[in-house]
């Protein structure tokens, strides 16, 4: 009797092991489709992101006639003044910044596809990229936005004055090109949280 008894709870046992087994492997197969699913969008969307913010900050420009008063009893001195984005370092450390992201997220994009997708060392080295186009992304929004705060408010202590009041449409290019690029950066932060997620459920 115990002995019959014995077996049942072995056969059981086998049975549950089993079942674990099957739904852990189902769990495996289908988790790494969504994941491939979700980390192909983000990985397009922040391609497309970036793309538009490099593509409007290096065709921002915009060309005014300002007129500057010589003296008092003289009639003001007109001259045409063209504000363009690479006339300031800081908007083209922005343009660069978001043109090596997009080239990254093109070339991860493509590498994603690859066999070598599986592999916890490619998709470490994935991650470890994806931080670095974080940070190089949000120290260009800011540099960008720093020169963009200048724009509208000037800075009376440098005694900078403001241009956005004269170069209305160059500076809403520049404004838009940031916002753009700040998604763009989250996208990748979502990639690198998506990513780490990943590797820790793989590892266990």
């Amino acid at each position: 009797m115990e002995s019959s008894q014995t077996q049942y709870k072995a056969a059981n046992t086998v049975e549950g092991k089993g079942g674990i087994e099957s739904g852990g492997k189902g769990t495996e197969v289908a988790n790494p489709r969504g994941v491939r699913s979700s980390d192909f969008l983000l990985r397009l969307l922040a391609l497309a992101t970036t793309l538009v913010a490099a593509t409007v900050m290096g065709v921002a420009r915009e060309t005014k006639v300002v007129s500057f008063p010589l003296l008092p009893n003289l009639s003001p001195y007109k001259i045409s003044v063209t504000a363009k984005s690479r006339y300031s370092s800081a908007l083209v450390y922005f343009l660069v910044s978001n043109a090596i992201a997009c080239a990254y997220a093109a070339l991860s994009l493509l590498l994603s596809l690859a066999k070598q997708a599986g592999t916890d060392a490619f998709s470490l080295a994935i991650i470890v990229l994806d931080v670095m186009m974080v940070g190089l992304l949000f120290s260009g929004n800011g540099a960008a936005a720093a020169i963009g705060v200048v724009g509208y408010e000037g800075n009376s202590h440098a005694n900078w004055q403001k241009v956005c009041d004269v170069f209305g449409t160059y500076c809403r290019q520049v404004t838009a090109s940031i916002v753009v690029s700040l998604i763009g950066s989250l996208l990748f932060l979502l990639l690198v949280v998506l990513g780490v997620l990943n590797l820790r459920r793989r590892s266990y």
